[in-house]
C-alpha cells in the first residue's frame, strides 16, 4: 500500500514527508509503547501511534519504519517534525482512534507483517 493510500484511508493530514508518499510499506503496527513499537512493527511498515515525543521518533527510526501517523489528533511539535524530516520520516495525523485507525487499514487490505495485525 502506497503512504497516500493511507492518508486518504485515514483522512489524514501530512505534516512532514509530503515527497514520500508514494512510498510503498509493506505493513503496519500500532503501539504506545516503545517495546511494543520494536517488536510490533517491522522495516518498511507504517506506525500507528498517540506517542508524539522525540523517543518515539528515535524508535521508529531504529524499527526503520516507513511512517507514522499519530491518532486521535494529535500533533507533535514543530521540533519532533523538523527531527522527522531530517530523517526523511513522513508524519500524518488523523482523528481516529487507535482501534478505527488500524481497523480501517486492515478492512483495505494493510496487514501487520506476522499476519496478526
Amino acid at each position: 500500500m502506497k503512504l497516500y493510500e493511507v492518508r486518504d484511508i485515514l483522512n489524514a493530514d501530512v505534516l512532514s514527508g509530503v515527497e514520500f508518499m508514494d512510498q510503498t510499506v509493506f505493513g503496519g503496527g500500532s503501539a504506545d509503547l516503545m517495546d511494543d513499537i520494536l517488536s510490533a512493527v517491522a522495516n518498511g511498515s507504517v506506525l500507528l501511534t498517540g506517542l508524539t515525543t522525540e523517543q518515539a521518533i528515535r524508535t521508529a527510526q531504529i524499527a526503520k519504519v516507513g511512517g507514522i501517523v499519530y491518532v486521535r489528533g494529535k500533533r507533535p511539535d514543530q521540533d519532533i517534525v523538523t527531527l522527522a524530516e531530517s530523517l526523511s520520516l513522513p508524519l500524518m495525523t488523523t482523528r481516529f482512534s487507535l482501534f478505527v485507525a488500524s481497523g480501517k487499514l486492515y478492512m483495505n487490505g494493510l496487514r501487520g507483517l506476522d499476519g496478526s495485525w
